[in-house]
């Protein structure tokens, strides 16, 4: 018998929405496994992994990053239709803007959205613990002042980094606007590729769009002075491209995950 394709997710990851983006488009059937922060260390290495998520189990073997997942996804698909194309030249352009953004926009917006979210507690866990097991969510809630020590220890933040990641994340959303400035409809030419599907996942959490796969928080829902921050966001033509990236082009697929 085949395997059942494992995703072990964080729920709310940015990392782990690209990911589920690229299985999903790919029409490739898969059983989602949640686990919350700090388990991701023990998970992802029993599972073959490098003590992240998401690590994605398959026939083929073990896929322990969302860039290794977007390549056993693009497998599947026609040439014409893969995220990472054949063209030398167009596919290196894409690879290193995706790898920029996995390295940049990737961590400085998660720190951004932790330093921003973690003072909240009660809100945080309602949205951070959807769909895994409920004896991790309940050793969270339990732990949360350690475990709150542990992420800004393990995230970096500080006093500083809530300046400095905006600063970082407002830059990064500047260069995609700026690419997409000469009229491109996407960010290296008229595709849809891995760059724009990394950009739209990893801008999430400051657009907090509503087709991402968890519900997150809404504008709405925040405190004033985090709303005012996600909506201009949404305004600046880079974060209002992420948000139609989402509503145009993710089609998701039902997967199963643990009640």
């Amino acid at each position: 018998m085949a395997l059942v394709r494992r995703l072990l997710t964080i729920p709310i990851s940015h990392y782990c929405e690209k990911a589920r983006w690229a299985l999903d488009r790919a029409g490739l059937d898969y059983e989602e496994e949640r686990h919350l922060q700090g388990m991701n260390r023990i998970v992802s290495r029993r599972a073959g992994g490098r003590g992240t998520l998401p690590v994605l189990v398959a026939d083929e073997g073990v896929f322990a990053e969302s860039e290794e997942i977007v390549r056993y996804a693009d497998a599947a698909l026609d040439p014409d239709l893969r995220l990472i194309p054949s063209e030398a030249d167009l596919r290196e352009q894409v690879l290193e803007l995706s790898r920029r953004l996995d390295g940049g926009l990737g961590p400085d917006g998660r720190r951004l959205m932790y330093a921003r979210m973690l003072p909240l507690k009660r809100d945080l866990l309602d949205f951070n613990n959807q769909g895994v097991p409920p004896w991790e969510a309940r050793v969270l809630a339990a732990a949360w002042p350690l475990a709150t020590r542990c992420i800004e220890r393990g995230l970096g933040i500080g006093p500083a980094t809530l300046a400095e990641d905006d600063r970082r994340v407002r830059a990064a959303f500047d260069e995609m606007a700026e690419l997409l400035a000469d009229g491109r409809r996407h960010l290296c030419g008229d595709r849809f590729t891995a760059a724009d599907l990394t950009f739209a996942c990893l801008a999430a959490p400051v657009t907090v769009p509503p087709e991402y796969t968890v519900r997150l928080p809404q504008p709405d829902e925040l405190p004033d002075e985090i709303a005012s921050d996600i909506r201009a966001y949404r305004e600046h033509p880079a974060g209002a491209y992420a948000l139609a990236l989402f509503r145009e082009h993710r089609e998701r697929r039902p997967a199963a995950v643990p009640g």
